[in-house]
């Protein structure tokens, strides 16, 4: 005769814990599929199953839940091209959306990037001279208001996330050192979350910029990667090596804009003492041409319009001076890509073969036989789109969490 005995402590436990880990299990599986779609963009299911490796009823399953939390959409194939039982396109949902924003010396740049990868709004907030943090935060609460209340009433918002040109503590989003900006041991995560309401991340912008363009960009195709942006708040750089972002003990690996150039012609010199952001310089440029102020789009149209020989030498001496720079990161780090944005882009791009060869002129030959130097091709967004990952990286890792 069967009885039926009364759980014990232990059935209890083991039970909970298997119900936990299948909810473990799931709960990585939807992270997989949404993160597969976010980060390459529309899949057919039938993709998704080889890239998984899970059976198809189970890939059904789990894009169906995203669909039903708003996380993803899905698109059936057009009719006239079916081969076979082609499956429905799974595509990250536009209206899941992050705040991406990027403070620099002049302005404030913030942008809604959605699920998608869309950038659905964008706006440059000026400004005479840099913002404290107070107003930088209070300038993008604003915006943020104003989106909500018109352009994103319908969108859902994950977060905030930041790209600042300094020192960012990984653990906690201190701004430990924004020297152009004159920010110091800054709480800014903190802040942006009261004023906004939203969860908050803060990175470094160069570092956010190199994970990018690994991302979404012109190094895809690239697992060692130094990646070099020149803004108005100086030069700052991110590492990928072996595929993996470097941050260092405390996350502020990557400041080549600090480090001491060497200068063969003492007569290229400008800032006796000064490190390379102070010799390769934006403002100088900009000086140069007769601009008081300009975003990258104007500034490389009045580079590339003038036959001014001033402008023309200078450009020259920042070229030299970043081409030895680049040699020495070359030497240390052995990238396949060396990826520049920004200004730097630009000063490359006068004579991309000529400054190549100028670089593997001063690095040794090993390490630079199969070096590429590319521009970053997410132009305007590039910083964006990386603090917007910043964001993302909460739901991508756990889609639940979304309420």
């Amino acid at each position: 005769m069967n009885m039926l005995r009364a759980p014990t402590y232990y059935d209890v436990i083991m039970n909970a814990r298997d119900a936990d880990d299948r909810g473990g299990i799931r709960r990585h599986n939807l992270s997989r599929i949404l993160g597969l779609v976010h980060h390459e963009g529309p899949l057919p299911r039938a993709a998704l199953t080889e890239r998984t490796g899970l059976n198809r009823s189970t890939v059904a399953d789990l894009v169906g839940e995203l669909e039903r939390a708003g996380l993803v959409g899905q698109a059936e194939p057009d009719p006239a091209r079916r081969v076979g039982r082609p499956s429905p396109t799974v595509h990250g949902a536009a209206g899941v959306v992050a705040i991406a924003a990027n403070p620099e010396v002049d302005a404030l740049t913030v942008a809604a990037v959605g699920l998608d990868r869309s950038v659905r709004e964008r706006a440059r907030i000026r400004f005479d001279e840099p913002p404290s943090p107070a107003e930088a935060v209070a300038a993008l609460a604003a915006q943020v208001t104003a989106w909500r209340d018109g352009e994103l009433s319908d969108a859902r918002l994950v977060g905030v996330g930041l790209a600042v040109p300094g020192l960012v503590r990984a653990g906690d989003g201190l701004v430990r050192d924004a020297p152009h900006l004159r920010w110091r041991d800054i709480p800014l995560r903190e802040i942006v979350q009261t004023a906004t309401g939203l969860p908050a991340a803060v990175g470094n912008d160069a570092s956010l910029g190199a994970r990018a363009e690994h991302l979404f960009g012109t190094a895809q195709d690239a697992d060692d990667i130094v990646y070099l942006n020149g803004g108005a708040s100086g030069i700052g750089g991110g590492l990928i090596v072996g595929g993996v972002p470097v941050g260092g003990a405390g996350g502020y690996a990557g400041e080549f804009g600090q480090n001491r150039p060497g200068i063969e012609d003492a007569a290229d010199r400008r800032a006796p003492g000064g490190v390379l952001e102070d010799e390769v310089n934006r403002a100088r440029l900009l000086r140069v041409v007769g601009l008081a102020a300009a975003d990258d789009r104007e500034l490389a149209a009045a580079l590339h319009d003038t036959a001014d020989a001033a402008v023309t030498e200078e450009t020259a001496r920042q070229r030299r001076i970043l081409a030895t720079a680049l040699a020495n990161a070359v030497n240390v780090l052995n990238p396949s890509v060396v990826v520049l944005g920004g200004f730097l882009a630009m000063l490359a791009e006068q004579d991309a073969e000529g400054f190549l060869a100028a670089v593997r002129a001063q690095a040794m030959p090993a390490c630079a036989e199969r070096l590429e130097i590319r521009s970053a091709s997410l132009a305007d967004d590039r910083l964006l789109v990386g603090a917007a990952e910043l964001a993302f990286e909460p739901l991508l890792s756990d889609p639940t969490a979304l309420g």
